[in-house]
């Protein structure tokens, strides 16, 4: 089990996995591991997946992660954008998850509960629907084993899809412009209007955010210091592949990622690049458990300055094209001269522009995809208010 930073505990330093029968304990390491379901699809694995994630093992100690297979998704939802065993290596590489179940199922039981003897599940403040429009937590809500977390406002797999069928660059900064708004009634509306689970909002960076995603883990004497750096846009299977890699070239890494602005990367890569502007970028990689720690901005070349500030050890890239500089230098000519750079090969040479042209070739998939998920939302949420409403009336009758 890799622990990435946090080693054998938890959030709140609860040791994971004490011996409950030892006598000579004290009574916090005699008590129970609680152990902590969720599941889902996890495509296009984003920082609003591992904020879930975060939140979730926070409630307890050990937490199981439930994912679905392609089948099961496709009957339920649409086609999604990554395969089966895409999404089980990103899902591992979140560093609060301590175990994966491959080929969970889609509606969550007590006896996947007791199968894997968790306590409760948890989920997120939305809805999750079955094919024909049911709670796909009904049951588990019903017996009260089950506990809800905060949705992450301002970001969504709807979204990014969106930014990238869009080709402008106003997720850069902002949300405003009219083919933004076009993208949101052709990704997120439905007959009925918005759903708010389903509709597009604009995320806010805090310094609290970045707190709860760092580790805050300092690098320890006999720890080898290595630097990689990049765009990491749309944090996916490739990313974590390279960064697996780098982790292995050492016996104690400590893995620091210097992440470019997102005028940096619109420089060198064009187009409408960034997808993810530089703080949604930051959480997805800090929530990588190969990440040790993230450099907001890093310079596009590794200079002195920064491998002595950092005291960088080694500097390790991937085989993927390497981008000249401004003035057409070499970005790794200062590690490559202390002979300290190394050339990682992780055997995955899926890049962002692969999943963009996904997207782009099954554009019409995941419009209707999307707009018949919001159209299922929509009709709970009409079923809600009138069973409120009823709920309402029936009060007021009692009172008079």
């Amino acid at each position: 089990m890799i622990h990435n930073g946090h080693h054998a505990m938890n959030q709140q330093g609860k040791e994971t996995g004490a011996n409950p029968g030892a006598a000579a304990c004290s009574p916090e390491k005699r008590r129970r591991t609680v152990r902590v379901w969720c599941d889902g699809c996890y495509d296009m694995v984003h920082y609003g997946h591992s904020n879930q994630l975060r939140q979730a093992k926070a409630m307890g100690d050990y937490l199981i992660v439930g994912v679905h297979t392609d089948a099961e998704i496709s009957k339920h939802k649409g086609p999604p954008v990554f395969t089966e065993a895409e999404r089980y290596k990103m899902v591992r590489a979140i560093k609060w998850v301590d175990e994966i179940v491959e080929g969970a199922p889609y509606v969550t039981t007590l006896e996947t509960l007791d199968k894997y003897n968790c306590d409760f599940c948890v989920h997120g403040d939305d809805i999750t629907l079955t094919v024909d429009g049911k709670d796909t937590y009904e049951e588990v809500k019903r017996s009260g084993r089950y506990r809800e977390c905060k949705r992450t406002q301002g970001v969504s797999t709807t979204d990014l899809v969106g930014r990238m069928l869009l080709m402008t660059k106003a997720h850069h900064s902002n949300i405003g412009s009219s083919d933004y708004q076009q993208h949101t009634d052709n990704f997120g509306k439905g007959p009925q209007g918005h759903s708010p689970w389903t509709g597009v909002s604009q995320f806010l960076q805090t310094s609290r955010k970045i707190i709860q995603f760092a580790s805050g883990k300092e690098p320890q004497p006999g720890d080898t210091i290595i630097y990689v750096a990049g765009a990491f846009d749309l944090f996916h299977i490739g990313h974590v592949d390279f960064l697996e890699a780098v982790h292995k070239q050492s016996e104690k890494p400590y893995i620091i990622a210097g992440l470019h602005f997102d005028q940096e990367v619109n420089r060198y890569k064009g187009k409408n690049y960034p997808i993810m502007n530089i703080h949604e970028r930051t959480l997805s990689v800090l929530a990588c458990r190969y990440v040790s720690e993230v450099v907001i901005g890093a310079p596009y070349a590794v200079t002195q300055d920064l491998l002595d500030h950092f005291k960088v050890d080694m500097v390790c890239c991937g085989r993927t094209e390497v981008f000249p500089d401004k003035d057409g230098s070499d970005p790794y000519a200062e590690p490559k001269k202390r002979g300290i750079f190394r050339t990682v090969d992780s055997g995955n040479n899926l890049t962002t522009d692969d999943i963009v042209q996904r997207i782009i070739k099954n554009r019409l998939q995941f419009e209707a995809r999307n707009q018949k998920k919001e159209a299922k939302e929509m009709a709970v949420i009409q079923a809600m208010k009138r069973r409120e409403e009823e709920r309402m009336k029936e009060r007021a009758k009692a009172i008079l």
